[in-house]
């Protein structure tokens, strides 16, 4: 799952700034004065902040080589243990139950343990999981280790993004926070480039650093500070955000605001699931529901987690093609990401969704030309252009499109239930999507690929009739665009 993908860290970063907006104050930060050393303070106090996000990241490289490992193993491992088809594709699509459970849970075991606590658990989970894999004889011990990873970084997907927005200072936030997207597809990246050099069981021994890391870095770096403050153990959160923000800086305003919010969180009432579905929220619900949909049954979980099936399905070097997928990546969700607020979210994604159906039609006739025997030269490479325009143009859009949408339309009062559903009917979609893929391609390649396209085509109208551009407004004037019959106060 391109996961790219999280409700949490939009729902923290927005509530956040929507409550403590009354609270601004001007803060008193020697870093600031003009005494000649207020570079020298600045970086003080931002070097605890990276070294915390940097840490905190570990997990996001975590989930994206968790999700990128089935694709370039799927052949050594079937051989290797013998696996019939239809038991990769439950090892393959496992770890999207087990994250469909983390979902649920972790925001649970996050406010339990501390951003921390939750981090160290997610981290010992996966460790056990990707021994597991190491290990295997059989499908039992091969299925049970990728449930754990999906339940591991799960948790991750939560507490990374919320752990980053809870530290960092509100000039640093946003830019912060896009480090988690990056580090999923960097991790992906790295899976499927290395996986194509080693073997199945060093890869899965290889993918337990980034949680050592994970378990020695949280030792190093503070608790956040806003938890401790919620949880009311207030010497400790005035020792952490000392040591965010520096031992010269001045904190009082800061703390204060931080307490205020934790109060006004408090005396919100608590949304239950049935309030999604009241006439002043149904609208967000179909919107955030509805791309999350689009996003999983345009197929990209079933086209990134058996990649390598597909190019050489096509008469494509599995390796080559592999590789090539793995390197485009990157580069271009750092695109998406300056993109996001340049051109506007909904342009974006029906963008992104018109490239996706581009990519599937070439897939799709790839595979169509090669069943019938026609320019067969020309096969592999229609297939490899139209696979990497796919996933080009999801990283693009649709990728982070519909996260950062949905964080956006919900109201704070019914942000956090309404963020849940939307995740677990994500997750869902991708468990469906990676399971059936392999199925679909055996009954029809082409038409597997067609079936896609027409979803992509199914999102660009959704978009354009039923999704507000949410760029440049603010969450009042997003709910009064929702709600044109009553302005909604959030």
């Amino acid at each position: 799952m391109e996961q790219g993908k999280d409700v949490e860290r939009g729902e923290t970063s927005s509530n956040q700034e929507e409550l403590e907006q009354p609270f601004i104050r001007r803060r008193k930060v020697v870093a600031h004065e003009d005494d000649g050393s207020g570079k020298e303070l600045q970086n003080e106090s931002i070097g605890m902040v990276l070294l915390s996000t940097g840490v905190a990241v570990c997990g996001s490289f975590q989930f994206g080589i968790c999700v990128g490992y089935s694709a370039p193993t799927q052949s050594a491992i079937r051989k290797d243990l013998n696996l019939s088809l239809a038991e990769y594709s439950t090892f393959g699509s496992i770890l999207s139950i087990g994250a469909v459970l983390g979902a649920i849970t972790s925001g649970k075991i996050a406010d339990f343990l501390g951003r921390k606590g939750a981090m160290r658990v997610s981290s010992v989970i996966c460790i056990i999981a990707w021994l597991a894999i190491y290990f295997s004889q059989g499908a039992l011990s091969l299925d049970t280790g990728r449930f754990l990873t999906g339940y591991g970084i799960a948790a991750f997907s939560y507490v990374v993004p919320v752990f980053i927005a809870e530290i960092a200072p509100k000039n640093l936030r946003g830019g912060l926070a896009t480090l988690n997207q990056l580090f999923i597809v960097t991790g992906g990246s790295f899976a499927f480039i290395v996986g194509t050099i080693i073997n199945w069981r060093a890869l899965a021994l290889i993918a337990t650093v980034p949680c050592l890391i994970l378990l020695l870095g949280v030792c190093l770096v503070p608790e956040s500070p806003r938890w401790l403050a919620k949880v009311g153990r207030d010497k400790e959160f005035e020792v952490a955000l000392q040591t965010l923000r520096g031992n010269n800086a001045d904190i009082s305003d800061e703390m204060t605001e931080i307490q205020e919010f934790i109060a006004t969180v408090n005396s919100l009432p608590k949304a239950s699931i049935l309030d999604l579905f009241q006439s002043r929220n149904i609208r967000a619900v179909i919107i955030g529901v509805g791309l999350m949909v689009f996003q999983q049954f345009a197929g990209i979980n079933g086209v990134q987690f058996y990649a390598s099936e597909t190019f050489k399905s096509a008469g494509v070097s599995s390796k080559i093609g592999t590789i090539a997928y793995a390197c485009l990546q990157v580069p271009i969700t750092l695109v998406g990401a300056l993109l996001m607020d340049k051109t506007g979210r909904r342009v974006l994604v029906m963008v992104s969704a018109a490239g996706m159906f581009v990519g599937c039609m070439l897939a799709g006739t790839s595979f169509s030309l090669k069943g019938q025997g026609l320019l067969l030269d020309w096969v592999p490479i229609i297939a490899v252009s139209g696979v990497l325009i796919y996933v080009a143009f999801f990283s693009i859009g649709m990728g982070a499109g519909p996260w950062v949408i949905m964080s956006e339309i919900f109201p704070i009062d019914i942000k956090g239930v309404g963020g849940s559903l939307v995740v677990l009917v994500n997750w869902s979609g991708a468990w469906i999507v990676s399971y059936t893929y392999n199925f679909l391609m055996r009954w029809s390649s082409p038409g597997t690929y067609f079936l896609y396209s027409a979803v992509c085509l199914l999102t660009i109208l959704f978009v354009a009739k039923v999704v507000p551009e949410t760029k440049g407004k603010t969450l009042e004037e997003i709910q009064a665009s929702l709600n044109p019959d009553r302005r909604q106060s959030i």
